[in-house]
């Protein structure tokens, strides 16, 4: 797989959405959602092709969460909303957005592994683009879900990765311009360790 750059690859966020969020277990979803809305902001720093998806929004899933909409609102004007089709890259407006891009490598996250991300992200590999899922931006009501859908999108060709692994892929340079900006915001909402007394 080829380095991911910001020129070569485009960012795709699936069902980030207020109710939706309440079902990830296996990490916080306020961590989750804040890795989400790292990588819109990196998208955002350097002009990326963005496409957001939801799913039912009159329904339980709820609207999608306001800091996207906030970092985003271009992309949330035109997020595909699906009508309850669980393979995103079935619903061929989604796959037609994300062709629209004309880029062939994907930066994708999906607010529960084991549902919104694993199954858009093995088709997207197979029809032939180059697939990089976040893994801290997602995750799944147990364990036990969130090991067996990594085991199977890796299998499937599916890169595994993380926020700030992702954002240093497309900085390389710190000093640059959109560096300085984005190595802030890693920083910043990095963990703050605890001195021992």
């Amino acid at each position: 797989m080829k380095q991911f750059k910001p020129e070569t690859c485009a960012l795709v966020l699936i069902d980030y959405q207020v109710g939706t969020l309440q079902l990830i277990k296996t990490i916080s979803s306020d961590l989750a959602l804040r890795n989400a809305v790292i990588l819109a902001k990196a998208a955002k720093a350097y002009d990326m092709p963005v496409v957001l998806t939801t799913s039912q929004e009159d329904q339980i899933q709820g609207s999608l969460s306001p800091s996207l909409q906030n970092v985003l609102p271009e992309a949330f004007k035109k997020r595909v909303k699906r009508v309850g089709i669980v393979n995103a890259w079935t619903d061929p407006k989604f796959v037609a957005a994300v062709k629209a891009t004309g880029c062939k490598q994907l930066i994708m996250g999906g607010v529960t592994t084991d549902i919104c991300l694993i199954f858009p992200s093995m088709s997207a590999v197979q029809e032939g683009f180059e697939v990089q899922a976040v893994m801290d931006a997602s995750g799944s009501s147990y364990e036990i879900q969130e090991e067996m859908a990594r085991r199977r999108m890796e299998h499937a060709g599916v890169v595994l990765t993380t926020t700030n692994t992702m954002v240093a892929e497309l900085v390389q340079d710190w000093s640059t311009p959109q560096g300085s900006e984005l190595v802030k915001l890693l920083v910043a909402t990095a963990p703050m360790m605890q001195l021992a007394d």
